[in-house]
Protein backbone atom coordinates (compact mmCIF):
# COMPACT_ATOMS: atom_id res chain seq x y z
CA UNK A 1 0.00 0.00 0.00
CA UNK A 2 1.43 3.56 -0.51
CA UNK A 3 -0.35 7.02 -0.37
CA UNK A 4 -0.73 8.73 -3.37
CA UNK A 5 -0.85 12.69 -2.93
CA UNK A 6 -2.30 14.43 -6.33
CA UNK A 7 -1.91 18.68 -7.01
CA UNK A 8 1.47 19.06 -4.80
CA UNK A 9 2.32 22.41 -7.00
CA UNK A 10 6.10 24.22 -6.82
CA UNK A 11 6.74 27.53 -8.43
CA UNK A 12 9.09 27.58 -11.37
CA UNK A 13 11.55 29.23 -9.35
CA UNK A 14 10.81 26.64 -6.23
CA UNK A 15 13.63 23.57 -6.17
CA UNK A 16 12.58 20.08 -5.83
CA UNK A 17 13.40 19.53 -3.01
CA UNK A 18 11.03 21.23 -1.08
CA UNK A 19 8.40 18.99 -2.69
CA UNK A 20 9.19 16.59 0.24
CA UNK A 21 8.72 19.28 2.61
CA UNK A 22 5.14 20.24 0.75
CA UNK A 23 4.69 16.42 1.35
CA UNK A 24 4.88 16.66 4.90
CA UNK A 25 3.38 19.41 5.77
CA UNK A 26 0.10 17.92 3.93
CA UNK A 27 0.02 15.16 5.97
CA UNK A 28 1.73 16.45 9.26
CA UNK A 29 4.26 13.94 9.20
CA UNK A 30 8.13 14.24 9.33
CA UNK A 31 10.23 13.50 6.22
CA UNK A 32 11.73 10.53 9.03
CA UNK A 33 8.59 8.85 8.33
CA UNK A 34 8.65 8.77 4.54
CA UNK A 35 10.70 5.69 3.39
CA UNK A 36 10.11 5.89 -0.24
CA UNK A 37 8.78 8.73 -2.22
CA UNK A 38 8.08 8.30 -6.07
CA UNK A 39 7.29 10.87 -8.67
CA UNK A 40 4.00 9.65 -10.55
CA UNK A 41 3.68 12.36 -12.98
CA UNK A 42 5.03 16.07 -13.53
CA UNK A 43 2.78 18.27 -15.60
CA UNK A 44 2.97 21.73 -15.69
CA UNK A 45 0.31 24.30 -15.23
CA UNK A 46 0.28 27.33 -17.83
CA UNK A 47 -3.16 28.53 -17.28
CA UNK A 48 -1.50 31.84 -15.52
CA UNK A 49 1.25 32.98 -17.94
CA UNK A 50 2.38 35.25 -14.55
CA UNK A 51 2.53 32.34 -12.12
CA UNK A 52 3.13 29.05 -14.07
CA UNK A 53 3.20 25.79 -11.61
CA UNK A 54 4.91 22.13 -11.61
CA UNK A 55 2.00 20.69 -10.40
CA UNK A 56 3.36 17.04 -9.25
CA UNK A 57 1.53 13.59 -8.26
CA UNK A 58 3.75 11.75 -6.13
CA UNK A 59 3.64 8.05 -4.52
CA UNK A 60 5.18 7.44 -0.84
CA UNK A 61 5.09 4.84 1.57
CA UNK A 62 6.08 5.44 4.82
CA UNK A 63 5.25 4.05 8.41
CA UNK A 64 2.23 4.35 10.28
CA UNK A 65 -0.11 4.49 6.91
CA UNK A 66 -3.52 3.74 7.87
CA UNK A 67 -3.09 5.96 10.86
CA UNK A 68 -1.42 9.01 9.04
CA UNK A 69 -4.30 8.62 6.66
CA UNK A 70 -7.01 8.52 8.97
CA UNK A 71 -6.09 12.08 10.17
CA UNK A 72 -6.32 13.01 6.35
CA UNK A 73 -9.46 15.13 4.91
CA UNK A 74 -8.37 15.62 1.76
CA UNK A 75 -9.84 14.56 -1.55
CA UNK A 76 -6.29 14.81 -2.84
CA UNK A 77 -5.06 12.23 -0.41
CA UNK A 78 -5.42 8.49 -1.20
CA UNK A 79 -4.59 4.73 -1.03
CA UNK A 80 -2.83 3.32 -3.66
CA UNK A 81 -3.26 -0.30 -3.74
CA UNK A 82 0.05 -2.44 -4.97
CA UNK A 83 -1.00 -4.46 -7.47
CA UNK A 84 1.43 -7.32 -8.21
CA UNK A 85 1.20 -8.36 -12.15
CA UNK A 86 0.22 -11.74 -12.56
CA UNK A 87 2.46 -14.41 -13.78
CA UNK A 88 1.74 -15.68 -17.28
CA UNK A 89 1.67 -19.50 -17.10
CA UNK A 90 2.82 -21.60 -20.14
CA UNK A 91 0.27 -23.23 -22.50
CA UNK A 92 -0.46 -26.57 -23.32
CA UNK A 93 0.08 -26.68 -26.66
CA UNK A 94 3.63 -27.76 -27.88
CA UNK A 95 5.47 -25.24 -29.94
CA UNK A 96 7.77 -27.47 -32.21
CA UNK A 97 9.69 -24.58 -33.77
CA UNK A 98 10.59 -21.16 -32.27
CA UNK A 99 8.27 -18.45 -32.57
CA UNK A 100 8.67 -15.58 -35.22
CA UNK A 101 8.72 -11.53 -34.95
CA UNK A 102 8.57 -10.42 -38.45
CA UNK A 103 9.42 -6.36 -37.15
CA UNK A 104 11.28 -4.67 -35.05
CA UNK A 105 10.03 -1.54 -33.87
CA UNK A 106 8.31 -1.10 -30.60
CA UNK A 107 5.53 -4.02 -31.34
CA UNK A 108 8.22 -6.23 -32.54
CA UNK A 109 10.84 -5.76 -30.07
CA UNK A 110 8.74 -5.96 -26.77
CA UNK A 111 7.21 -8.52 -28.45
CA UNK A 112 10.67 -10.31 -28.87
CA UNK A 113 11.94 -9.03 -25.25
CA UNK A 114 8.85 -10.69 -23.50
CA UNK A 115 9.20 -13.73 -25.28
CA UNK A 116 13.41 -14.24 -24.93
CA UNK A 117 12.82 -13.59 -20.99
CA UNK A 118 10.38 -16.67 -21.17
CA UNK A 119 12.74 -18.89 -22.72
CA UNK A 120 11.47 -19.16 -25.79
CA UNK A 121 14.28 -17.92 -27.85
CA UNK A 122 12.52 -16.07 -30.38
CA UNK A 123 13.89 -15.33 -33.90
CA UNK A 124 13.56 -11.94 -35.78
CA UNK A 125 13.42 -10.45 -38.63
CA UNK A 126 13.46 -7.26 -39.82
CA UNK A 127 13.81 -5.93 -43.57
CA UNK A 128 15.87 -3.02 -42.46
CA UNK A 129 19.25 -2.31 -41.52
CA UNK A 130 20.36 -2.24 -37.75
CA UNK A 131 19.97 1.21 -36.40
CA UNK A 132 23.78 2.67 -36.72
CA UNK A 133 23.63 1.70 -40.69
CA UNK A 134 20.14 2.56 -41.08
CA UNK A 135 21.10 6.47 -39.86
CA UNK A 136 24.01 6.16 -42.40
CA UNK A 137 21.53 5.48 -45.14
CA UNK A 138 18.76 7.88 -44.19
CA UNK A 139 21.44 10.67 -43.78
CA UNK A 140 22.32 9.42 -47.07
CA UNK A 141 18.52 9.94 -48.92
CA UNK A 142 18.19 13.04 -47.06
CA UNK A 143 21.65 14.29 -48.81
CA UNK A 144 21.21 13.40 -52.35
CA UNK A 145 17.81 11.75 -52.64
CA UNK A 146 19.05 8.30 -53.01
CA UNK A 147 16.21 6.39 -51.54
CA UNK A 148 16.95 2.75 -50.03
CA UNK A 149 13.57 0.83 -50.32
CA UNK A 150 14.19 -1.85 -47.36
CA UNK A 151 15.86 0.75 -44.78
CA UNK A 152 14.75 4.39 -44.73
CA UNK A 153 12.96 6.30 -41.68
CA UNK A 154 10.07 4.02 -42.29
CA UNK A 155 12.20 0.35 -41.92
CA UNK A 156 14.57 -0.51 -39.97
CA UNK A 157 15.58 -1.34 -36.36
CA UNK A 158 13.28 0.89 -33.70
CA UNK A 159 10.43 1.33 -36.58
CA UNK A 160 9.50 4.78 -38.05
CA UNK A 161 9.42 6.15 -34.28
CA UNK A 162 13.19 6.01 -34.77
CA UNK A 163 13.27 8.86 -36.37
CA UNK A 164 10.56 11.17 -35.11
CA UNK A 165 11.15 12.44 -31.51
CA UNK A 166 10.46 9.38 -29.25
CA UNK A 167 7.61 10.34 -28.07
CA UNK A 168 5.68 8.78 -25.30
CA UNK A 169 2.49 10.25 -24.42
CA UNK A 170 -0.34 7.31 -24.60
CA UNK A 171 -4.06 7.81 -23.81
CA UNK A 172 -4.75 3.85 -23.17
CA UNK A 173 -4.75 2.90 -19.74
CA UNK A 174 -2.76 -0.33 -18.68
CA UNK A 175 -0.06 -1.71 -16.20
CA UNK A 176 2.08 -2.45 -19.15
CA UNK A 177 2.60 0.78 -19.93
CA UNK A 178 4.70 1.69 -16.95
CA UNK A 179 6.42 -2.11 -17.73
CA UNK A 180 7.01 -0.31 -21.14
CA UNK A 181 8.77 2.88 -19.33
CA UNK A 182 10.86 0.81 -17.11
CA UNK A 183 12.34 -1.30 -19.79
CA UNK A 184 13.16 1.93 -21.88
CA UNK A 185 15.06 3.63 -18.54
CA UNK A 186 16.84 0.46 -18.16
CA UNK A 187 18.00 0.64 -21.81
CA UNK A 188 19.40 4.37 -20.94
CA UNK A 189 16.44 6.49 -21.41
CA UNK A 190 16.34 9.16 -19.43
CA UNK A 191 14.21 8.88 -15.48
CA UNK A 192 11.86 11.52 -16.10
CA UNK A 193 10.35 9.49 -18.73
CA UNK A 194 8.59 7.68 -16.12
CA UNK A 195 6.48 11.24 -14.83
CA UNK A 196 6.91 13.71 -17.48
CA UNK A 197 3.35 14.22 -18.84
CA UNK A 198 4.34 15.06 -21.97
CA UNK A 199 7.33 12.67 -21.88
CA UNK A 200 9.89 11.81 -25.22
CA UNK A 201 13.52 10.44 -25.69
CA UNK A 202 14.52 12.20 -29.13
CA UNK A 203 15.89 10.73 -31.91
CA UNK A 204 19.46 10.46 -30.73
CA UNK A 205 18.75 9.31 -27.19
CA UNK A 206 16.43 6.69 -28.94
CA UNK A 207 18.92 4.50 -30.98
CA UNK A 208 21.04 4.08 -28.09
CA UNK A 209 17.90 2.41 -26.27
CA UNK A 210 16.34 -0.12 -28.93
CA UNK A 211 20.50 -1.19 -29.61
CA UNK A 212 20.22 -2.02 -25.65
CA UNK A 213 17.42 -3.57 -25.73
CA UNK A 214 18.50 -6.03 -28.70
CA UNK A 215 21.31 -7.10 -27.18
CA UNK A 216 19.34 -8.47 -24.03
CA UNK A 217 17.30 -10.61 -26.68
CA UNK A 218 20.05 -11.78 -27.84
CA UNK A 219 21.82 -12.58 -24.41
CA UNK A 220 18.55 -14.56 -23.63
CA UNK A 221 19.19 -16.90 -26.89
CA UNK A 222 16.84 -15.12 -29.55
CA UNK A 223 17.88 -13.80 -32.99
CA UNK A 224 17.78 -10.83 -34.57
CA UNK A 225 18.23 -10.81 -38.37
CA UNK A 226 18.50 -7.40 -40.40
CA UNK A 227 17.81 -7.40 -43.43
CA UNK A 228 15.37 -10.31 -43.70
CA UNK A 229 12.05 -9.64 -45.71
CA UNK A 230 9.61 -11.64 -45.23
CA UNK A 231 7.96 -12.74 -48.89
CA UNK A 232 4.83 -14.97 -48.48
CA UNK A 233 2.92 -16.94 -45.59
CA UNK A 234 2.10 -20.14 -46.09
CA UNK A 235 -0.84 -22.10 -44.49
CA UNK A 236 -3.07 -24.84 -44.95
CA UNK A 237 -6.67 -25.30 -43.21
CA UNK A 238 -6.73 -22.31 -41.79
CA UNK A 239 -3.34 -23.18 -39.59
CA UNK A 240 0.10 -21.18 -40.27
CA UNK A 241 2.90 -23.82 -41.61
CA UNK A 242 6.04 -21.90 -42.95
CA UNK A 243 6.95 -18.63 -43.83
CA UNK A 244 9.25 -17.61 -46.54
CA UNK A 245 12.01 -14.90 -45.91
CA UNK A 246 14.89 -14.10 -48.50
CA UNK A 247 13.87 -16.81 -50.52
CA UNK A 248 14.21 -19.54 -47.58
CA UNK A 249 11.13 -21.43 -46.12
CA UNK A 250 11.19 -21.03 -42.44
CA UNK A 251 8.79 -23.46 -40.48
CA UNK A 252 6.36 -21.32 -38.19
CA UNK A 253 3.39 -22.29 -36.04
CA UNK A 254 3.55 -18.55 -34.30
CA UNK A 255 4.48 -15.85 -36.03
CA UNK A 256 4.25 -12.12 -34.55
CA UNK A 257 3.44 -9.51 -37.52
CA UNK A 258 4.93 -6.40 -36.34
CA UNK A 259 5.22 -4.40 -40.09
CA UNK A 260 4.70 -1.43 -39.45
CA UNK A 261 1.93 1.25 -41.19
CA UNK A 262 4.13 1.32 -44.39
CA UNK A 263 4.99 -1.96 -45.56
CA UNK A 264 2.46 -1.80 -48.11
CA UNK A 265 4.41 -4.76 -50.05
CA UNK A 266 3.62 -7.08 -47.02
CA UNK A 267 -0.01 -5.55 -46.84
CA UNK A 268 -0.59 -6.83 -51.05
CA UNK A 269 1.54 -9.89 -49.86
CA UNK A 270 -1.58 -10.70 -47.15
CA UNK A 271 -4.26 -9.57 -49.24
CA UNK A 272 -2.96 -11.82 -51.98
CA UNK A 273 -3.27 -14.61 -49.54
CA UNK A 274 -6.35 -13.67 -48.22
CA UNK A 275 -5.91 -12.86 -44.72
CA UNK A 276 -8.79 -11.41 -43.66
CA UNK A 277 -8.92 -7.04 -43.52
CA UNK A 278 -10.26 -3.82 -43.99
CA UNK A 279 -9.75 -0.45 -45.21
CA UNK A 280 -9.75 1.95 -42.05
CA UNK A 281 -10.18 5.56 -41.37
CA UNK A 282 -6.48 7.82 -41.12
CA UNK A 283 -5.60 11.25 -41.80
CA UNK A 284 -3.52 13.77 -44.30
CA UNK A 285 -2.33 16.88 -44.91
CA UNK A 286 0.79 18.86 -44.38
CA UNK A 287 3.59 19.98 -41.58
CA UNK A 288 3.05 23.14 -40.56
CA UNK A 289 6.54 25.21 -38.87
CA UNK A 290 6.28 27.73 -36.89
CA UNK A 291 9.24 29.53 -34.91
CA UNK A 292 9.62 28.00 -31.74
CA UNK A 293 9.53 31.45 -29.52
CA UNK A 294 5.84 31.79 -31.08
CA UNK A 295 4.92 28.65 -29.27
CA UNK A 296 6.86 29.10 -26.16
CA UNK A 297 5.55 33.16 -25.91
CA UNK A 298 1.56 31.51 -26.08
CA UNK A 299 2.32 29.19 -23.71
CA UNK A 300 4.67 30.43 -21.16
CA UNK A 301 3.85 34.46 -21.64
CA UNK A 302 6.72 36.63 -20.11
CA UNK A 303 8.48 33.41 -18.61
CA UNK A 304 9.33 32.25 -21.95
CA UNK A 305 13.17 31.97 -21.65
CA UNK A 306 12.62 30.94 -17.96
CA UNK A 307 15.70 28.11 -18.06
CA UNK A 308 13.30 25.40 -15.93
CA UNK A 309 10.50 25.54 -18.88
CA UNK A 310 11.78 23.62 -22.57
CA UNK A 311 10.09 24.24 -25.64
CA UNK A 312 6.62 24.16 -25.76
CA UNK A 313 4.17 22.25 -27.17
CA UNK A 314 0.41 22.03 -28.45
CA UNK A 315 -1.87 20.06 -29.11
CA UNK A 316 -4.92 21.74 -31.44
CA UNK A 317 -8.28 20.20 -32.99
CA UNK A 318 -10.88 21.36 -34.74
CA UNK A 319 -14.83 19.94 -35.79
CA UNK A 320 -15.57 21.41 -39.67
CA UNK A 321 -19.25 21.49 -39.33
CA UNK A 322 -19.55 22.39 -43.16
CA UNK A 323 -17.33 19.48 -43.97
CA UNK A 324 -17.88 17.06 -41.47
CA UNK A 325 -14.44 16.29 -40.95
CA UNK A 326 -11.49 16.82 -37.82
CA UNK A 327 -8.63 18.96 -38.61
CA UNK A 328 -5.83 18.23 -35.87
CA UNK A 329 -2.09 18.89 -35.15
CA UNK A 330 -0.40 15.71 -34.39
CA UNK A 331 3.33 14.18 -34.23
CA UNK A 332 4.27 17.87 -32.53
CA UNK A 333 7.79 18.52 -32.38
CA UNK A 334 9.26 20.97 -30.66
CA UNK A 335 12.62 22.85 -31.87
CA UNK A 336 12.95 19.84 -34.37
CA UNK A 337 12.97 19.24 -38.62
CA UNK A 338 10.60 18.35 -40.80
CA UNK A 339 12.14 15.17 -42.55
CA UNK A 340 11.76 13.66 -45.60
CA UNK A 341 10.37 10.04 -45.07
CA UNK A 342 9.77 8.65 -48.16
CA UNK A 343 9.58 4.36 -48.55
CA UNK A 344 8.70 4.07 -52.21
CA UNK A 345 9.97 5.56 -55.11
CA UNK A 346 8.57 8.05 -56.61
CA UNK A 347 6.20 9.39 -53.94
CA UNK A 348 6.87 11.84 -51.34
CA UNK A 349 6.13 11.94 -47.42
CA UNK A 350 6.88 14.38 -44.59
CA UNK A 351 7.29 13.46 -41.00
CA UNK A 352 8.37 16.27 -37.63
CA UNK A 353 11.97 14.82 -36.04
CA UNK A 354 13.10 16.76 -32.28
CA UNK A 355 16.21 15.11 -30.88
CA UNK A 356 16.52 14.89 -26.79
CA UNK A 357 17.27 18.98 -26.28
CA UNK A 358 14.64 19.97 -28.69
CA UNK A 359 16.74 23.37 -29.41
CA UNK A 360 16.44 24.12 -33.23
CA UNK A 361 14.97 27.26 -34.01
CA UNK A 362 11.54 26.01 -35.80
CA UNK A 363 8.54 23.70 -34.13
CA UNK A 364 6.77 21.69 -36.34
CA UNK A 365 3.34 19.80 -36.40
CA UNK A 366 1.06 17.42 -38.89
CA UNK A 367 -1.32 19.47 -39.78
CA UNK A 368 -3.60 16.86 -40.89
CA UNK A 369 -7.62 16.50 -42.06
CA UNK A 370 -9.46 13.09 -41.26
CA UNK A 371 -10.29 10.57 -44.63
CA UNK A 372 -12.37 7.73 -44.08
CA UNK A 373 -13.04 4.64 -46.61
CA UNK A 374 -16.11 6.38 -48.08
CA UNK A 375 -13.57 8.60 -49.19
CA UNK A 376 -11.60 5.81 -51.43
CA UNK A 377 -12.03 4.72 -54.28
CA UNK A 378 -13.29 0.78 -55.08
CA UNK A 379 -14.02 -1.38 -52.66
CA UNK A 380 -10.45 -3.25 -51.86
CA UNK A 381 -9.26 -3.37 -48.46
CA UNK A 382 -5.99 -1.70 -49.59
CA UNK A 383 -7.91 1.22 -51.27
CA UNK A 384 -6.77 3.46 -48.30
CA UNK A 385 -3.05 2.46 -48.80
CA UNK A 386 -3.97 3.32 -52.83
CA UNK A 387 -5.05 6.50 -51.67
CA UNK A 388 -2.14 7.27 -49.90
CA UNK A 389 -0.09 6.69 -53.24
CA UNK A 390 -2.31 8.38 -55.07
CA UNK A 391 -1.18 12.23 -53.28
CA UNK A 392 2.27 10.98 -52.51
CA UNK A 393 2.82 10.87 -56.26
CA UNK A 394 0.88 13.84 -56.94
CA UNK A 395 3.44 15.60 -53.91
CA UNK A 396 6.80 14.33 -55.41
CA UNK A 397 5.92 15.42 -59.13
CA UNK A 398 4.67 19.05 -57.20
CA UNK A 399 8.14 18.93 -55.91
CA UNK A 400 10.20 18.22 -59.29
CA UNK A 401 11.44 14.88 -58.27
CA UNK A 402 13.96 13.38 -56.22
CA UNK A 403 12.26 13.96 -53.37
CA UNK A 404 12.49 17.82 -52.87
CA UNK A 405 8.80 18.51 -50.91
CA UNK A 406 6.39 21.50 -52.23
CA UNK A 407 6.40 23.85 -49.78
CA UNK A 408 4.05 26.95 -49.29
CA UNK A 409 3.51 29.75 -46.74
CA UNK A 410 0.42 30.28 -44.89
CA UNK A 411 -0.38 33.67 -46.08
CA UNK A 412 0.09 32.55 -50.01
CA UNK A 413 -2.30 28.96 -48.60
CA UNK A 414 -4.77 31.04 -47.30
CA UNK A 415 -4.97 33.22 -50.20
CA UNK A 416 -4.77 30.57 -53.13
CA UNK A 417 -1.93 32.26 -54.72
CA UNK A 418 1.90 30.55 -55.12
CA UNK A 419 5.33 31.37 -52.67
CA UNK A 420 7.57 33.33 -54.09
CA UNK A 421 9.77 33.98 -51.50
CA UNK A 422 10.60 33.38 -47.66
CA UNK A 423 9.88 35.28 -44.39
CA UNK A 424 11.69 34.71 -41.41
CA UNK A 425 10.49 30.78 -41.26
CA UNK A 426 12.79 28.80 -42.87
CA UNK A 427 11.49 25.58 -44.18
CA UNK A 428 13.71 22.55 -42.40
CA UNK A 429 12.62 19.62 -44.61
CA UNK A 430 15.75 17.52 -45.47
CA UNK A 431 15.84 17.04 -48.88
CA UNK A 432 15.17 20.60 -50.08
CA UNK A 433 12.06 22.24 -51.01
CA UNK A 434 10.08 23.84 -53.84
CA UNK A 435 7.80 26.98 -53.92
CA UNK A 436 4.74 25.11 -54.65
CA UNK A 437 0.24 25.38 -54.45
CA UNK A 438 -0.22 22.31 -52.33
CA UNK A 439 -3.76 22.57 -53.40
CA UNK A 440 -1.94 20.48 -56.75
CA UNK A 441 -1.12 17.60 -54.09
CA UNK A 442 -4.21 17.18 -51.79
CA UNK A 443 -8.23 16.78 -52.48
CA UNK A 444 -10.14 19.83 -52.60
CA UNK A 445 -12.10 18.81 -49.23
CA UNK A 446 -8.74 18.49 -47.14
CA UNK A 447 -7.63 22.25 -48.42
CA UNK A 448 -10.80 23.94 -47.32
CA UNK A 449 -10.69 21.64 -43.88
CA UNK A 450 -6.77 23.01 -43.73
CA UNK A 451 -7.92 26.82 -44.13
CA UNK A 452 -10.63 26.33 -41.32
CA UNK A 453 -8.32 24.76 -39.24
CA UNK A 454 -5.42 27.52 -39.21
CA UNK A 455 -8.43 30.07 -39.05
CA UNK A 456 -9.94 28.69 -35.71
CA UNK A 457 -6.34 27.95 -34.20
CA UNK A 458 -4.74 31.22 -34.61
CA UNK A 459 -7.36 32.35 -31.71
CA UNK A 460 -5.78 29.85 -29.80
CA UNK A 461 -2.58 30.62 -30.39
CA UNK A 462 -2.00 33.97 -31.82
CA UNK A 463 0.24 34.12 -34.81
CA UNK A 464 -0.37 30.49 -35.79
CA UNK A 465 -1.58 31.88 -39.43
CA UNK A 466 1.37 34.29 -39.35
CA UNK A 467 2.09 35.02 -42.90
CA UNK A 468 5.21 33.83 -43.57
CA UNK A 469 4.57 30.62 -41.60
CA UNK A 470 5.41 27.34 -44.10
CA UNK A 471 3.56 24.68 -44.59
CA UNK A 472 4.83 21.58 -46.34
CA UNK A 473 3.67 18.41 -48.03
CA UNK A 474 2.58 16.01 -47.73
CA UNK A 475 1.93 14.34 -44.51
CA UNK A 476 0.12 10.86 -44.96
CA UNK A 477 1.46 8.36 -42.33
CA UNK A 478 -0.47 9.13 -39.53
CA UNK A 479 -1.82 5.60 -39.00
CA UNK A 480 -2.20 2.29 -41.11
CA UNK A 481 -4.65 2.53 -43.81
CA UNK A 482 -5.75 -1.14 -42.80
CA UNK A 483 -6.91 -2.82 -39.73
CA UNK A 484 -6.01 -6.65 -39.91
CA UNK A 485 -8.78 -8.45 -38.59
CA UNK A 486 -8.27 -10.37 -35.51
CA UNK A 487 -9.95 -12.24 -32.50
CA UNK A 488 -9.96 -12.40 -28.79
CA UNK A 489 -6.75 -14.35 -28.81
CA UNK A 490 -5.19 -11.80 -31.08
CA UNK A 491 -4.41 -14.23 -33.66
CA UNK A 492 -6.22 -13.63 -37.44
CA UNK A 493 -9.73 -14.68 -37.67
CA UNK A 494 -8.69 -16.84 -40.39
CA UNK A 495 -4.87 -17.71 -40.18
CA UNK A 496 -4.22 -19.77 -36.69
CA UNK A 497 -0.90 -18.78 -35.53
CA UNK A 498 -0.70 -15.46 -37.39
CA UNK A 499 -0.59 -12.52 -34.68
CA UNK A 500 -1.00 -9.24 -36.82
CA UNK A 501 0.10 -6.68 -33.94
CA UNK A 502 0.91 -2.73 -33.53
CA UNK A 503 0.26 -0.05 -36.17
CA UNK A 504 0.75 -1.92 -38.96
CA UNK A 505 -2.20 -3.94 -38.14
CA UNK A 506 -4.20 -1.00 -37.12
CA UNK A 507 -4.66 -1.45 -33.43
CA UNK A 508 -2.25 1.44 -31.78
CA UNK A 509 -0.96 4.93 -32.51
CA UNK A 510 2.37 5.27 -31.24
CA UNK A 511 5.54 4.06 -29.39
CA UNK A 512 3.74 3.28 -26.08
CA UNK A 513 0.31 1.99 -27.68
CA UNK A 514 2.49 -0.35 -30.04
CA UNK A 515 4.76 -1.90 -27.20
CA UNK A 516 2.08 -2.92 -25.15
CA UNK A 517 -0.14 -4.53 -27.92
CA UNK A 518 3.53 -6.52 -28.74
CA UNK A 519 3.66 -7.18 -25.03
CA UNK A 520 -0.07 -8.87 -25.18
CA UNK A 521 0.55 -10.90 -28.50
CA UNK A 522 3.69 -12.60 -26.83
CA UNK A 523 1.62 -13.14 -23.52
CA UNK A 524 -1.16 -14.86 -25.98
CA UNK A 525 1.45 -17.00 -27.19
CA UNK A 526 2.81 -17.76 -24.24
CA UNK A 527 -0.48 -18.46 -22.69
CA UNK A 528 -0.96 -20.95 -25.87
CA UNK A 529 2.10 -22.68 -26.30
CA UNK A 530 4.98 -24.43 -24.09
CA UNK A 531 8.25 -25.06 -25.37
Amino acid sequence: MAIRINNINLSIEEDLNILENKICKKLNISKEHINKLNIIKKSIDARKKNDIKFNYCVDIICDEEEKILSKIHDKDVKVEEIKEVELIKNGTQELKFRPVVVGFGPAGIFAALILARQGYKPIVYERGENVDDRTQTVEKFWNDGQLNLESNVQFGEGGAGTFSDGKLATRIKDHRCTFVLDEFIKAGAPKEIKYESKAHVGTDLLKGVVKNIREEIKSLGGEVNFKSKLEKIVYEEGKLKSIIVNKEEIQCMALVLAIGHSSRDTYEMLHKEKVSMEAKAFAIGVRIEHPQELINISQYGDNHKHPKLHAADYRLTYQSDRLKRGVYSFCMCPGGVVVAAASEKGRLVSNGMSYHARDLENANSALVVTVSPEDFEGDSPLRGMEFQRYYENLAFKLGGGNYKAPVQLVGDFMKDRPSTKLGKVTPSYTAGYEFKELKNCLPKYVIEALKEGIENFDKKIKGYAREDAVLTGIESRTSAPVRIHRDKTLESINVCGLYPTGEGAGFAGGIISAAVDGIKVAEHIIEKFHL
